[in-house]
């Protein structure tokens, strides 16, 4: 990465094991698609209901030469928000890499069956 990972904690305390996790997510990412050029990942707390407890959002910004990839999920869970916008994201590099490894689907000739 050209830029180093940038962890944003909104509105709930900050946990040791939540950057460490998404230390861990990006590196991945990384491995995935060497040429990321920046990783930002914010995690928030949506709001306590009396009722329903607490509801975290996770998004993660990606930055590719000529793309900026964005995922976000909603949970109750702060880690399952987490992983779900982290595999959101790298379905999309996956598919933004695609081209570039000629992944693409060979057509097959017109009228062989």
């Amino acid at each position: 990465m050209q830029i180093p990972l940038q962890i944003t904690i909104r509105d709930f305390s900050h946990s040791p094991a939540l950057s460490s996790r998404i230390r861990e997510k990006a590196e991945k990412l990384q491995d995935l698609h060497p040429g990321i050029v920046s990783c930002r990942v914010t995690v928030e707390e949506l709001g306590k209901h009396q009722r329903h407890g607490h509801h975290f959002r996770a998004r993660v910004d990606v930055r590719i030469p000529g793309k900026e990839l964005v995922a976000h999920h909603e949970d109750e869970d702060a880690f399952a928000a987490l992983r779900e916008a982290f595999d959101s994201v790298r379905r999309q590099l996956e598919e933004a890499a695609r081209p570039t490894r000629r992944e693409i689907k060979a057509r097959s000739p017109v009228g062989s069956a």
